[in-house]
C-alpha cells in the first residue's frame, strides 16, 4: 500500500493499467486527448506489478485496472473517471491538480 501511495502522488495524474485492458487504454485515451500527461504504471511489465495489483484490490479497486488517481487522491476506474467527465467535472479536477493549464 505505501508503494502505490507513493508511486500515486508522483504526478498530478496517475493510472495504474496493464497493456493488454482494452478499457486501460481507453483511460488513457481520453486523459492524453485533453493534454494530460499522466505517468502509466503498466503492471504486467513493470518489477513487483503483481504486488501493487494486490494492493489496489485491497483498497477497494475491483477490478483492480485502469486505476486513476489525481492529485494523489485515488478517483477510482472506468466507470467513476466516465462519470466524472459526462458530469463535467473531470476537467476542473485535472486542473485543480495541476495536469492542465488550459
Amino acid at each position: 500500500m505505501e508503494r502505490v501511495t507513493r508511486l500515486a502522488s508522483e504526478k498530478p495524474v496517475v493510472i495504474f493499467s496493464k497493456s493488454s485492458c482494452c478499457m486501460c487504454h481507453t483511460i488513457k485515451t481520453l486523459l492524453r486527448d485533453f493534454g494530460v500527461n499522466p505517468a502509466v504504471y503498466e503492471l504486467d511489465e513493470i518489477p513487483r506489478g503483481r504486488e501493487i495489483e494486490q494492493a489496489l484490490l485491497r483498497i477497494g479497486c475491483n477490478p483492480s485496472v485502469p486505476t486513476v488517481f489525481i492529485g494523489g487522491e485515488l478517483v477510482g476506474g472506468v466507470n467513476e473517471v466516465t462519470s466524472l467527465h459526462l458530469s463535467r467535472s473531470l476537467i476542473p479536477m485535472l486542473k485543480r491538480a495541476g495536469a492542465l493549464w488550459v
